[in-house]
């Protein structure tokens, strides 16, 4: 990493109240270096120059620790993070909170062939990659109302991604999706499905991301109850036929 995608970095987190440290500056400059080499060879992310990667993935990705930590302390806990891709919001968050459990569900093989090169290369500890549809681990047994919280930052409509997420929550655990500038439509949509499958909105967070004027809200939802058996249903009809 140069020493302006560094110093971009550094000073990024200091304004978001997270003060980085030599080793995981060098975990994120080593993602860094990987997910530009990888991107040559598969799609892993639009973003094409090392600062647009900093600052819109990296430190919006972290940009969820603070308002985590109002809710719930996230030293320690386990997370999922829901249509992942590339890691986002995912492998910035256990860079910066190394105690969480992470697993990294992604449904496109080849991005999991990535993220396990992630692993191995930044050499993590308690981090899983899950190859599969949320539809069916949102089913099984081992992974169904396991997680203290669920992340998304998954462009799929708040409806949708509530049936992917929430019966991953366990009870009292939260669910939280990152969103643009049309999450109050979304909510307003959603809100009946959300409570339908278990959780209740107990907070919107707007977020400011340094360097960049764009909107980002993060979206609360606390599971309350355990969601129907029914739900999630099989693959593609989340999305197809929102609840």
């Amino acid at each position: 990493m140069f020493k302006e995608d560094e110093s971009i970095l550094i000073d990024g987190a200091q304004k978001m109240g997270i003060n980085l440290h030599k080793e995981q500056i060098k975990k994120f400059s080593r993602y860094l270096e990987l997910l530009v080499q990888w991107n040559q060879k598969i799609n892993l992310t639009s973003l094409k120059t090392p600062q647009e990667i900093i600052i819109k993935h990296f430190l919006d990705s972290i940009s969820c620790i603070k308002v985590i930590n109002k809710y719930i302390n996230i030293e320690g806990i386990s997370i999922i993070d829901v249509g992942t891709g590339a890691g986002f919001p995912g492998i910035p968050i256990k860079i910066v909170c190394p105690s969480i459990s992470l697993s990294l569900l992604e449904a496109r093989k080849k991005k999991t062939i990535f993220l396990e090169k992630i692993i191995e290369e930044i050499n993590f500890q308690k981090v899983e990659v899950l190859n599969g549809r949320a539809e069916a681990f949102g089913k099984c047994p081992d992974y169904r109302e396991k997680y203290d919280i669920v992340l998304s930052r998954a462009v799929a409509l708040l409806s949708t991604l509530s049936e992917y997420c929430l019966p991953l929550v366990r009870v009292g655990g939260l669910f939280v999706a990152q969103k643009g500038r049309s999450y109050k439509e979304e909510i307003d949509k959603a809100l009946k499905t959300v409570q339908f499958l278990g959780g209740e909105l107990i907070g919107v967070e707007n977020v400011r991301i340094p360097f960049i004027n764009q909107e980002r809200h993060l979206l609360i939802i606390k599971k309350i109850k355990d969601t129907p058996s029914k739900y999630p249903r099989k693959e593609g009809l989340p999305q197809k036929r929102p609840l």
